[in-house]
């Protein structure tokens, strides 16, 4: 029996977790000072090396900022900052999910109808191979949502357009977070993660057909179907 091996987390990862779970529920507000380093210390009962392990981590994604002189501060999520590391994106909330969202239907409509017009057949091959990904893990996982990610950035490489494909790789961290929470909160049924593969099949036939027309409505009913089922989280 082929197994994986359990990961026990290391102390200052689960202080991280900590911290980044009072952020998202708003025990941990943007421009609130943290405790000391000893304070956090001594309230997880842990030493001052793994505090400062954790606080470090957190810096590198973008959670909090160390002013010197003042202390540890919640850093405030920006959506117009778009090269913000993925763990940030976990701070996005419901106004900043939608209006990816539509950023999505504007850039993404665009560029299937232009990877159909423009695209190389070896272009294609991206596309099927995240296709097969996205059939191999179940839409389970990362895993699952990499290769939903690798999907559409795959399509607007395949549009030949450089602004297109730099603006496309600047949400990529924010996407696939969005992607993650989706799936997480609606997508885990055998049903749906069918109904997902199907969609993202469509919008590729019809690129491979080079119609223009087909692929942009495949890919905007893809993306009115995921917002349909977000529904309840983005309004």
């Amino acid at each position: 029996m082929n197994v994986k091996p359990i990961r026990t987390k290391k102390i200052y990862e689960e202080i991280s977790d900590s911290l980044i779970e009072m952020i998202k529920t708003g025990k941990l507000i943007p421009g609130e000072k943290l405790a000391s380093v000893e304070q956090l210390a001594k309230s997880y009962d842990v030493s001052r090396s793994a505090i400062r392990e954790a606080l470090s981590g957190l810096r590198a994604m973008g959670l909090i900022e160390m002013r010197q002189g003042e202390g540890t501060y919640i850093t405030q999520f920006d959506a117009s900052r778009f090269s913000l590391p993925v763990t940030a994106a976990l701070l996005m909330k419901r106004e900043d999910i939608k209006e990816l969202s539509e950023v999505r239907k504007i850039l993404e409509v665009g560029s299937a109808g232009a990877a159909a017009v423009n695209h190389n057949e070896i272009e294609l091959i991206p596309m099927e191979e995240a296709l097969q990904a996205m059939k191999d893990a179940k839409g389970k996982g990362e895993l699952g949502e990499r290769a939903d990610l690798d999907f559409h950035l795959a399509l607007v490489n395949a549009t030949h357009n450089k602004m297109l494909i730099n603006l496309m790789g600047s949400v990529s961290d924010l996407m696939i977070e969005t992607m993650r929470k989706t799936r997480r909160l609606i997508l885990y049924s055998e049903e749906r993660t069918a109904q997902l593969l199907n969609e993202h099949q469509r919008i590729f036939e019809a690129v491979k057909a080079r119609q223009f027309d087909k692929a942009q409505k495949a890919m905007l009913d893809h993306l009115i179907e995921v917002e349909r089922l977000l529904a309840d989280y983005i309004v």
